[in-house]
Formats: structure tokens, sequence, C-alpha cells
């Protein structure tokens, strides 16, 4: 089972630090304790209730074999991100979110076969048949292509979810979700509209502790739903190994039956 979500260890990664009161968003009421020196103090039962909330359908998507694509292009986040997504197997974003990254995911998949055309290139020899302005011209834009679209390389088809850390700075990607119709789990600062989000995970979106601490979290919950995916497949081979099996002696066993 994924790991249980214990108050004591968001409060010790500073989950409950919400913005200073004048920066507010009231929709975020529900999920505000109280009010300590003029910051918003983040209600964590209704924290780790969200968090398992949201674990369990993260799990279910996993289990599926269907990818959640994890934002975050905020300095605090974007190695915390690269590292727990790429640990959970599962495609992210800390570069500069590209326009049209879902709503016009045929063209970014081009760009991402652009890529592996590059790479082919470079394999049978056709790079070296080029001038040396062609070769920099070609790396360059092969560097380009990897630093803004190789995390998402193999994301062959739109996500079932998003992730997002701070929903203000990824406003344009939430804003893309919401048109498809693909799930937004995301943490939500008191400074943010919670509406927005599908999966609400209330907390300090700007700490790196904290950051590091939900997505250790959510991305247990995935690893835990592939481990079951996983799990399943090697069952269902066995079984059908099995059925071969039967069959086959079922069939053999006829043909005696029948030379007698």
């Amino acid at each position: 089972m994924a790991n249980k979500v214990e108050v004591k260890d968001l409060l010790e990664a500073g989950v409950h630090f919400g913005h200073m009161t004048r920066k507010w968003d009231p929709n975020m009421a529900p999920y505000i304790y109280m009010e300590r020196n003029g910051i918003h103090i983040i209600n964590l039962y209704k924290t780790a209730a969200k968090i398992e909330e949201a674990n369990e359908a993260l799990k279910k998507i996993a289990a599926s074999g269907r990818k959640v694509l994890f934002v975050a292009t905020k300095k605090q986040a974007k190695d915390i991100v690269a590292e727990k997504a790429t640990a959970a197997n599962m495609p992210y974003i800390t570069e500069r979110w590209p326009g049209g990254m879902l709503t016009n995911f045929v063209t970014i998949r081009k760009a991402v076969k652009k890529m592996a055309s590059i790479d082919r290139m470079k394999k049978d020899g056709t790079f070296n048949t080029l001038s040396k302005k062609e070769k920099l011209q070609i790396d360059r834009l092969r560097a380009k292509l990897e630093k803004n679209l190789g995390s998402i390389a193999d994301m062959s088809r739109l996500p079932a979810a998003l992730f997002v850390v701070d929903i203000k700075a990824e406003h344009i990607a939430v804003k893309e979700a919401q048109k498809l119709n693909i799930p937004v789990f995301a943490m939500v600062d008191t400074n943010s509209d919670p509406r927005e989000v599908d999966y609400v995970i209330p907390a300090n979106d700007d700490a790196s502790k904290s950051i590091d601490k939900i997505l250790s979290l959510v991305t247990a919950a995935i690893i835990e739903g592939l481990s079951e995916r996983g799990s399943e497949k090697e069952a269902d081979v066995v079984e059908d190994t099995v059925e071969e099996t039967v069959a086959a002696a079922q069939v053999a066993e006829a043909d005696t039956t029948t030379e007698e």
C-alpha cells in the first residue's frame, strides 16, 4: 500500500505555510485553519485527506497503463519534479510550457519525431555527409528539442491527467487540460482558486521541502499502481500458459482416443 499520509510529516515539511493574508483567494477558505502573523495556515488534516483521495485516483490511472504528465516550471520545483516523475516512469515538463502542448498535440509529436529522425541520421551516417554549418544547426535544434520536449519523448498520446505544482504559474497548462477534459491534480496554495482543479491538494507550493514531500507521496501511489499492473500482466501470462497447456493436453488425449 502507498505511503500513509502522516500530518506530522506534512508539518515538518512546512506544507502548512500559506501566503500572506492579503494575497489570499477566498475560495481557499475551507482549507485554511487559521491566520498567524499575517500568514494563512493550511489545515493539514484536510491536506492529508486530499492527498489520499488524489493518490487513489492516480494509482488507478497508473494501473490502467495511462500516463500522468507532471508540470512545474518554477525554479524550486523543477529538479524535484524531474527526479520524482522519472522514478515513477512518467513524463514531465520543467522548462517553459510549449503552447498547444495538449490542444495541438499532433504538432508537438512531430517535433518529438524530429528528434528521433536526427538521431537516426547520426546512426546511419547521413549526418557525416553534411557541411560543418548544417551539422551545427542540426545539433542546436536537437539540443533545443531535447531541453523542451525530451522528457515527453515516450508520450505517444495525450496524458490521462496532469499533476501541477502552482496553478497560477502553470495557468496555460491548466486551461489546455480543461479544454480537453483532462483531469488536473495540483498543489494549490492559499493565493490560488481551487475551483480550477479536479483534485485539490491544499499545500505550500513555494518551499522545496513541501514540494518534495507531496511529490514523494503521490509518485509512491503511481509506482504502486504500476506495480499492480505488472503483477496483473504476469498473472495473465501464467493463466494463458496454463490454459494453453490444458488445451494441448485435451487435444493430445482426443487424438489418442481416436487412434484407439
